[in-house]
């Protein structure tokens, strides 16, 4: 004859638990409707004012979305590698958008760069001195922001604020500030990058400097050392690998950065993408986003393999 097996009776303190844990569950649940609800109503008004600003033609012009896309297609696909390289085209009719041998940069009678890659390594040139700049100064004004390094509330809290009020504008609003006053070119760029960088590695700096070990510092203190050479040899030493491993990362940041300020005046890459675009040149606009993809991706791998040279290979590996 089968017998039932009976489910053990919770104690006081268990029912507590149980009824605890349910009313969580359905604080959760009621949360999570109101999130999706709010949602929903948010993204309802954003398309509503976007129909609205563009005079009810929001929603028709959908359709037409990927047009863009479509338009790009060159006639020819060899033209975007005579783009690339400003190789003559058999399609030149006396235009802009065939004469690619125009942009060559020529080394001697016979030996060029070509345009796009010229352009290219201006914006690395950019990038690259722009965070070195922001790697110097974050460097110095972290020590000064850390609260294990300096005990100083007023010197500790102004470097803090300085660090936040840097970081606060985006590289391209910094930019247009500094192609107002400055004019066009690759110097506004590199400002308005390096203002930008020097705020964020400085954050991210001191946050090293306050994780790190502390021994070695009281060490050179107890032996009578002063604030720099404390500094320099008991956290330099220490904080060193992250500080460069930031710097890359940062520094494949300040390439798209830089890529995005040259599209509104700031010289390289950028500006050339932009040309391109609102000329309606397909090959050259096709040309140029196969270069920065190539770069950026180039980049990263070289930023990724040196960061794991320098903090090694057990940083990298889930425990």
């Amino acid at each position: 004859m089968p017998t039932s097996v009976s489910q053990p009776r919770l104690t006081d303190n268990g029912l507590m638990v149980e009824r605890h844990w349910q009313q969580l569950a359905g604080q959760r649940r009621l949360y999570t409707v109101l999130t999706a609800v709010i949602l929903l109503i948010t993204v309802s008004g954003s398309l509503w004012f976007a129909n609205e600003t563009n005079a009810g033609k929001f929603f028709d012009r959908l359709p037409h979305f990927f047009d863009f896309v479509g338009e790009l297609v060159p006639r020819d696909g060899m033209e975007i590698w005579r783009a690339l390289f400003d190789l003559p085209s058999p399609y030149y009719d006396g235009s802009m958008k065939y004469d690619y041998v125009e942009g060559r940069q020529y080394v001697t009678g016979s030996i060029y760069i070509p345009e796009y890659f010229y352009k290219m390594a201006e914006t690395l040139n950019i990038a690259l001195l722009a965070t070195l700049i922001g790697l110097v100064f974050g460097f110095l004004l972290s020590f000064l922001a850390a609260r294990n390094m300096t005990t100083n509330v007023w010197i500790r809290g102004t470097a803090r604020r300085f660090m936040e009020i840097l970081r606060a504008f985006p590289e391209v609003v910094l930019a247009g500030f500094f192609l107002a006053i400055l004019s066009l070119g690759p110097l506004p760029a590199v400002i308005a990058v390096a203002i930008h960088t020097i705020g964020a590695l400085g954050k991210l700096f001191f946050e090293v400097i306050e994780n790190a070990d502390m021994k070695p510092e009281e060490g050179l203190k107890a032996v009578g050392a002063n604030w720099v050479e404390r500094a320099w040899f008991g956290m330099v030493p220490q904080v060193m690998p992250n500080f460069m491993s930031y710097f890359l990362l940062r520094l494949e940041i300040n390439v798209r950065a830089s890529t995005i300020i040259g599209a509104v005046g700031g010289g390289g890459i950028g500006e050339q993408l932009r040309l391109s675009i609102g000329r309606g040149h397909e090959a050259k606009t096709l040309a140029i986003i196969l270069l920065l993809l190539l770069t950026i991706i180039a980049v990263d791998q070289f930023s990724a393999w040196l960061r794991r040279r320098l903090v090694g290979e057990q940083a990298f590996h889930v425990i």
